[in-house]
């Protein structure tokens, strides 16, 4: 049992892969506006299915900006069989490609092959609020630029994000990033917010949200 992205613009096709993958028991979630895919969350997902021939944004363009943010494998749903458009698809970082029309099997084998074979090293990256966090890195950057953020401004602005729309004291948000073993008061969180205020406003980005009488919270 896997956690599948399905990404078309097509309702029919969108339904029809995810009656299929389902007999396998995989987790299906249906995506048909290629725009909104890029400011999902990968982090759930073990694989995903993409459709090339897409409007606005078609699969290649798509998984060109995804792949540094992706770390399971992307396959491509295609009509197009020319050797030209399948290396670009796999030069931009997909890892196959099954082309329409296909059946059951041959779906269901495809996918599975990649998920049992899979041993890429998990990233771990999320885009918020125009922000892209990489996890296990404790990094974060703004169209391709990192931030000049501190250790404790990084976990600070993490764990805000993650709890997007969730209202935190300064006591709550030390502890969190701190510990109980902190060697300051809960006083410094305010200095750090202020400095990571000034920080993001460079990139023209606003997120943290002072909540009066409260706390801090990410819009």
């Amino acid at each position: 049992m896997a956690n599948i992205l399905v990404v078309d613009d097509e309702n029919a096709m969108l339904q029809l892969i995810k009656r299929i993958l389902e007999k396998d028991a995989h987790i299906v979630t249906l995506q048909a506006d290629a725009k909104a895919v890029l400011d999902m969350d990968f982090r759930r997902y073990d694989l995903i299915l993409l459709d090339v021939m897409m409007p606005d944004v078609n699969g290649f363009e798509l998984c060109n900006q995804i792949r540094s943010r992706v770390d399971c494998p992307i396959i491509f749903l295609t009509a197009k069989t020319q050797e030209s458009d399948i290396v670009r698809g796999l030069g931009i970082g997909g890892d196959d490609y099954i082309t329409k029309p296909f059946g059951t099997n041959e779906l269901l084998a495809r996918v599975n092959a990649h998920l049992r074979r899979d041993t890429r090293e998990k990233k771990y990256a999320v885009s918020i609020s125009g922000i892209l966090f990489h996890i296990n890195a404790k990094e974060a950057e703004v169209n391709g630029n990192k931030l000049p953020l501190t250790k404790s401004e990084y976990e600070i602005c993490e764990y805000l994000a993650l709890h997007r729309g969730q209202v935190f004291s300064r006591e709550q948000i030390y502890e969190a990033v701190f510990g109980f073993d902190g060697e300051s008061d809960d006083s410094v969180i305010a200095t750090h917010i202020k400095n990571i205020r000034g920080k993001l406003a460079a990139v023209n980005l606003s997120p943290i949200e002072t909540v009066w009488g409260v706390g801090y919270k990410w819009e």
